[in-house]
């Protein structure tokens, strides 16, 4: 069985070389960053599945009061197909759910396939653009 649990700090590596897998990290964000960023805050998370000592998957949830905003959801390639994504979703959604949050959103890139998955698994377009600044590099 795979279990689902919050990352440790030791588990850093494995993650970041599961989110490279995915296709997940951009080279203008540092994945190391974001992640220890998450760690070390108490409105976030990443929690991973987790079979034996080998990581399947990740997802970051992170809550700012208003919505909560799911990150970082991948499942490793030979992994796919067993349901993992939507219990890493189902932990993620649970997890913001017991911080208060009363809805919760994602963003999914240009291009990505995954826009299949959410759909599939319930969610629903929102109708909004999305508009980015950067505040420090």
């Amino acid at each position: 069985m795979t279990a689902i649990r919050a990352a440790r700090t030791s588990d850093a590596a494995a993650v970041i070389a599961l989110w490279r897998a995915c296709d997940l990290t951009r080279p203008w964000n540092d994945p190391q960053a974001d992640f220890d960023r998450a760690l070390g805050h108490a409105a976030a998370t990443v929690l991973v599945a987790e079979k034996g000592s080998a990581i399947a998957g990740t997802v970051m949830a992170g809550f700012d009061g208003h919505r909560g905003w799911i990150y970082y959801l991948g499942v490793a390639p030979a992994r796919r197909g067993e349901g993992l994504a939507r219990r890493l979703l189902d932990a993620a959604c649970d997890w913001l759910r017991g911080q208060g949050c009363p809805k919760v959103e994602l963003m999914v890139r240009d291009g990505n396939d995954a826009a299949t998955l959410y759909r599939h698994l319930g969610w629903e377009p929102q109708g909004v653009q999305v508009f980015g600044r950067w505040l420090a590099r």
